[in-house]
């Protein structure tokens, strides 16, 4: 098994993401370590943050692993019609905030964006690997013959299901990924509140691409 950490990097430009972010990371750190223990490849991938890790064993381990022949392009993945229904405007659009509604937007989003690492929560063990690029990613599965995948971390609505380490990309290439319900968050303003988006996501993604746990039930 291995467990994909998404994007938890140790800020956002919006002010109530990085609040739940860091309410995330511990419960991301003790979960992780538990499957670590239990002997799970543990990949972080706070995405551009590359450069901060240089050099560290971490860093290299996933740079340097065998490149597995590519069956499908790695890349980006957005929304797929052919298999999946369109996501509600709230969810779906590119709004630069997700605070409340009735609150002012706290940025302007784009960059250049204020992350530099993953969060400090988050502890990077010893034989754990960090990346942000699918193919360093698909090349570690392969090299361990690891076909089911845990994902934690941000947004379910954007990077957990889009980036070329995120759900879409690991069905398509053959793996078996499962989100970790209790480990992600959405992102979004819609005046149905925020935890409506988050069991939106949650059942869009269980009924189109792949199932959704508890932590409590990993082992």
């Amino acid at each position: 098994m291995a467990m994909v950490i998404c994007d938890m990097w140790d800020t956002t430009p919006c002010v109530s993401a990085a609040q739940r972010a860091a309410a995330l990371a511990p419960r991301i750190h003790d979960v992780a370590g538990r499957l670590r223990r239990g002997g799970a490849l543990i990949v972080h991938a706070p995405a551009g943050c590359m450069e901060y890790y240089a050099g560290t064993p971490a860093r290299e381990r996933a740079r340097t692993a065998p490149r597995q022949r590519a069956e499908i392009p790695t890349d980006w993945r957005d929304w797929d019609a052919a298999r999946e229904a369109p996501l509600p405007p709230s969810l779906a659009d590119d709004t630069p905030c997700s605070c409340l509604p009735d609150e002012p937007r706290c940025t302007s989003g784009g960059p250049p964006y204020p992350w530099t690492h993953q969060a400090d929560a988050i502890e990077i063990g010893p034989s754990d690997v960090i990346t942000d690029d699918g193919n360093e990613l698909l090349a570690l599965l392969g090299e361990r013959r690891i076909e089911d995948v845990v994902i934690a971390g941000v947004h379910s609505n954007r990077c957990v299901l889009g980036r070329p380490y995120g759900i879409r990309q690991l069905v398509y290439a053959g793996k078996r990924p499962v989100l970790c319900r209790d480990l992600t968050d959405s992102y979004h303003r819609d005046a149905r509140g925020h935890q409506w988006g988050n069991d939106h996501m949650m059942t869009h993604i269980a009924q189109y691409w792949c199932p959704v746990v508890h932590s409590g039930e990993l082992s």
